[in-house]
């Protein structure tokens, strides 16, 4: 009887292995012959599911995605909004080595993204689906009149946001001048800002 391949957990394997190599050598290491090596497949099996490097490259970069929007779906939301939208945030946040590997990869392919236009574009489409997520819980707490009166949602979002991935960078980066362990601290302060008192 023929063995029966899983043909999306074989492709997210190869992704897997493609991550790991992005963060041992950087985007400049990557090639489809290291991650077939990497996954300890031939460079024609590796072939059978992605035709070239830009589409497995593609792939291993909404699999990131992905998987962050899995781990926040599976969340066990409360109601408490404040409670609820801190563990939207923690899921973000390097806070944990899944959560690391997440960051240091978004970051090579930040960089990357700066000369090559398709990757571009894909980080395009996640931080405006990140913008969104975010606009989406600052819009919560003002309909639920949970913010501070007149505070201003555009501006609020945009804070947000950028405070997320500014901590992503800083904590992914420079580990021993921001700890994991601070990030949800400053999440709270800034949050402490835009919830009514």
């Amino acid at each position: 009887m023929p063995k029966i391949v899983d043909h999306q957990l074989r492709k997210e394997q190869l992704a897997e292995a493609a991550w790991r190599v992005i963060r041992r050598e950087g985007l400049e290491g990557l090639s489809v012959r290291r991650v077939a090596d990497e996954a300890g497949m031939s460079l024609g099996s590796l072939r059978h599911y992605f035709e070239t490097q830009a589409e497995l490259l593609a792939f291993s970069m909404r699999l990131v995605s992905q998987r962050a929007r899995r781990r926040i779906e599976n969340l066990p939301f409360t109601g408490d909004v404040r409670r609820d939208i801190e563990m939207i945030i923690a899921q973000l946040l390097p806070l944990d080595e899944e959560r690391l590997a997440e960051g240091e990869l978004w970051l090579a392919y930040a960089g990357k993204a700066l000369s090559d236009p398709a990757i571009r574009a894909m980080s395009l489409e996640v931080h405006d689906e990140l913008y969104q997520g975010f606009r989406r819980m600052v819009e919560g707490m003002v309909a639920s009149k949970l913010a501070q009166a007149g505070i201003d949602a555009e501006s609020e979002t945009k804070a947000l946001h950028a405070l997320v991935d500014g901590l992503v960078v800083h904590c992914t980066v420079f580990p021993e001048r921001v700890r994991a362990e601070e990030l949800m601290n400053i999440v709270s302060y800034h949050l402490d800002r835009i919830f009514e008192r």
